[in-house]
């Protein structure tokens, strides 16, 4: 059996189920015992501009030109009007954070980052951005603080990613 804290092992050998008590709500919790390890593939021919932009330090998101959705992450089809013809917008990285939460219970694949902030921030030009906030001190964050998108290289991945920073 995979490790598992105390009281769900307790609870298999005792009810037979991996069923415990939320301990905020008092409700019953069903806890897996499958680790789910899970690595995902995607094309990427119709938003290629997006990581090319990566690389060059521009984030772009794409509007669709018949109906004027904008999205973000970049789209290569308006689900809207299911149409292919998007216009594609570089951000120009200003925006205004709306929530953000610090991530101290980590998926596996991010366990060796110590605790992060994710954010959501409202781009100037209008569409939602969910990215880690790079600040020193939490207590520094206040409601609609003005954030900059930028792109930065993750440590100890190597990859070129994106992420807030305070204004």
């Amino acid at each position: 059996m995979p490790e598992l804290p105390e009281n769900v092992k307790q609870n298999i050998r005792e009810e037979g189920l991996p069923i415990v008590l939320e301990p905020k709500t008092r409700l019953p919790l069903y806890i897996s015992v499958r680790e789910l390890s899970l690595r995902y593939q995607f094309g990427t021919t119709k938003i290629q501009k997006f990581f090319e932009g990566l690389k060059e330090g521009r984030i772009y998101m794409t509007q669709c030109k018949k109906c004027g959705q904008k999205f973000f992450p970049p789209q290569g089809d308006c689900p809207i009007c299911i149409e292919s013809d998007v216009r594609w917008i570089p951000l120009n990285g200003e925006g205004e954070l709306l929530t953000c939460t610090m991530i101290l219970v980590k998926p596996p694949t991010y366990a060796h980052h110590d605790n992060y902030i994710v954010g959501i921030a409202k781009m100037k030009e209008g569409v939602r951005v969910l990215a880690w906030l790079k600040i020193d001190d939490p207590k520094k964050i206040k409601p609609k603080m003005k954030v900059r998108l930028e792109t930065v290289k993750r440590e100890p991945e190597q990859f070129i990613t994106y992420e807030f920073t305070p204004i």
